[in-house]
């Protein structure tokens, strides 16, 4: 879980974008829950120009298969809310992108949509950096966060401080 606040998200974020402007590094992004605004949350520092590629919005599952290159198998087999599709959509639009990073997002940010199996507050993130490809679980309903805003905002820090963490230790 994160180490700063969701408060702090504007400085974390502003932090983030100057990591990538110092390593030269391209960053893209494919949101569903999120619905854009880790996106919108990057292209708000100035100079974001430089290191931000692309974003896209696939919240819908034809637009993860079709943009992203998803498998219809992964999203039959695992759910859009998985670890495989949060993978693949990384991937995805890092290809899509030809940027360094792909970052992804797919969860259930509420207040419906949960079941027991994947209660609202499930939200996987994936991750593609050079040879460190992965994604990882954010189970926020055990954190009592049911509120949409702040699952989605919530989500948007731990994405940065995974991001602080995979550029600053991977040279």
């Amino acid at each position: 879980m994160p180490k700063h606040t969701p408060q702090n998200l504007d400085k974390t974020v502003t932090d983030i974008v100057k990591l990538l402007l110092d390593k030269s590094l391209k960053i893209a992004t494919a949101e569903s829950c999120t619905g854009g605004m880790i996106s919108q949350l990057i292209t708000s520092v100035p100079n974001a120009s430089s290191v931000f590629d692309m974003g896209v919005c696939t919240y819908a599952n034809n637009a993860k298969m079709q943009l992203l290159g998803v498998k219809s198998e992964s999203l039959e087999n695992h759910g859009a809310v998985s670890c495989e599709v949060a993978l693949e959509m990384a991937k995805g639009i890092k290809t899509l992108a030809k940027s360094d990073i792909g970052v992804s997002v797919t969860g259930i940010a509420g207040p419906s949509g949960g079941t027991e199996e994947k209660p609202v507050g499930t939200v996987y993130c994936g991750f593609s950096y050079k040879d460190a490809e992965f994604a990882c679980l954010l189970r926020l309903s055990e954190m009592k966060l049911s509120d949409r805003e702040k699952v989605r905002r919530y989500t948007c820090q731990c994405v940065f401080e995974i991001l602080d963490e995979l550029i600053s230790h991977n040279e």
